[in-house]
C-alpha cells in the first residue's frame, strides 16, 4: 500500500478551495439568471462530499451577518474599497520570484477574495455582496387566474391573468421587471430602499404607495405601458432618461394620486390623465371597461382572460365602437350584450363558437 503524505499546507489549500466553491454557489442562486439546470447541478455539488453541505451553510451564516452590519461599518467599508483595491493590486506576484510555498502565495489572495467576516470584507466579497441580489424570485399567472403576493418587506401585490414578472431584491434597492401583464403594487416603504418596476422602455420609481402598471407588448392597441397611481407619489421616466436628459418632459414625469399616463414603445409618455372613475385596476373586481374601442381590440382584451367563444373575420365589424363594462370571467353576458349594443348578429359555427356578422 502507497501512503501519501500530505502538509498542513495542502490541508489549508483544500479547505480555501471548498469555501470559494461554496461562495461561488451561494452567489449564483441569488442571481436572477439562475435557472433549474443549474440547481441540478447545485444538488449534485451538494450531494458529491458531506463537507459540501456545510461549507454552503457557513456561506450563509456570513452573508447574513454581513447583511447585518450597522451601517457606520458599511460607510467604512466604502470609503476603505479604493484602498483595498489598490493593496490587491500590489499583492500580484513577480512571475520572476519564486515562492517558498503555495500556501503563503495564497495568503494575500485569501485575505482580500475570501468570504465576508465582521472584521473586514475582500474586494471581491464585496462587489458580490453589492451586485448580487439578496432575495430573487419569479412570479406568473395562467390564463383566467389572478393572484395576490406578498414580497419579504410587506410589500403586497395583486396579478392580473397571463402576468410573468421577475423581483430581485438588493441591499440598496427593490427591483421588479414586469415582462407581461398586469399588476397593483401596494409598497412597503423605505426611503433607503427605493422600489422600482422596469416595464417595457419605462422605469417606475417609488419609495412607498399604491400604484398600478400595465405592460402587454403583444396586445394590439395596448403594447405601451400604462401606469396609475392611487395614493402617494411615482416618478415614471424613460428607462434611458439619463441618457436623453431626466428633465425632459418626454422622458420623465411625476404622478400623484388619481393620476395616470402611457408611454408608447419608444417610451415617449403621452399626457398626464385622471384615473377612471372604477379606478386603477377595475380587473380586480372582475370588471374590464371599453370606451369607444375598437370591437377588435376589446375583444383581443378579453381574450386574455379566456375564449370567449367569439370570431371576427369581417374588418368592418371589427372596427365597430364598444363602450361598455364586462366580466372578462362570463363570456355567456358579452354574448348577451353584443347584439344588443352594436349592429351585430351572432351566427353559430363548429364547436361552441360564434361568428360575429353584421346585420343585413
Amino acid at each position: 500500500m502507497t501512503l501519501v503524505n500530505r502538509s498542513p499546507d495542502d490541508d489549508h489549500e483544500d479547505d480555501d478551495a471548498l469555501r470559494q466553491a461554496a461562495l461561488g454557489w451561494f452567489v449564483r442562486r441569488r442571481d436572477t439568471a439562475w435557472r433549474s439546470g443549474d440547481e441540478v447541478a447545485f444538488q449534485t455539488w451538494l450531494a458529491s462530499d458531506a463537507r459540501h453541505g456545510a461549507a454552503y451553510a457557513r456561506s450563509d451564516q456570513q452573508w447574513e451577518r454581513f447583511d447585518g452590519m450597522p451601517d457606520d461599518l458599511m460607510v467604512r467599508m466604502r470609503r476603505n474599497l479604493a484602498r483595498d483595491k489598490a493593496l490587491m493590486e500590489t499583492l500580484q506576484p513577480s512571475p520572476a520570484v519564486v515562492m517558498p510555498s503555495r500556501r503563503r502565495f495564497l495568503q494575500p489572495a485569501a485575505a482580500l477574495a475570501g468570504v465576508a467576516m465582521v472584521g473586514g470584507v475582500g474586494v471581491l466579497t464585496w462587489r458580490h455582496m453589492q451586485v448580487q441580489p439578496t432575495w430573487v424570485q419569479a412570479f406568473q399567472t395562467e390564463r383566467g387566474q389572478q393572484r395576490s403576493v406578498r414580497f419579504p418587506d410587506g410589500t403586497a401585490l395583486r396579478l392580473d391573468t397571463g402576468t410573468r414578472m421577475e423581483v430581485a431584491y438588493y441591499r440598496q434597492h427593490r427591483e421588479v421587471r414586469l415582462v407581461d401583464g398586469q399588476a397593483v403594487f401596494d409598497v412597503q416603504a423605505n426611503a433607503t430602499r427605493p422600489f422600482h418596476v422596469l416595464a417595457g422602455s419605462l422605469r417606475v420609481t417609488v419609495v412607498g404607495t399604491r400604484f398600478s402598471v400595465r405592460h402587454t407588448p403583444g396586445l394590439p392597441g395596448n403594447d405601451g405601458v400604462r401606469v396609475a397611481v392611487e395614493h402617494g407619489k411615482v416618478r415614471v421616466a424613460r428607462a434611458d432618461a439619463a441618457a436623453v436628459g431626466g428633465a425632459d418632459r418626454l422622458a420623465d414625469v411625476l404622478l400623484t394620486a388619481g393620476e395616470q399616463v402611457v408611454g408608447d414603445a419608444q417610451g415617449v409618455l403621452g399626457p398626464v390623465a385622471a384615473v377612471p372613475s372604477d379606478g386603477i385596476a377595475a380587473w380586480q373586481n372582475r370588471r374590464v371597461s371599453f370606451v369607444d374601442a375598437p370591437l377588435g381590440q376589446a375583444l383581443a382584451e378579453l381574450e386574455r382572460y379566456g375564449p370567449t367563444g367569439l370570431l371576427v373575420r369581417d374588418p368592418a365589424v371589427a372596427a365597430l365602437r364598444l363602450s361598455g363594462t364586462f366580466d372578462p370571467m362570463n363570456p355567456a353576458t358579452l354574448r348577451i350584450a353584443l347584439p344588443r349594443v352594436l349592429p351585430v348578429r351572432l351566427q353559430e359555427t363548429a364547436g361552441d363558437q360564434a361568428e360575429v356578422l353584421p346585420l343585413r
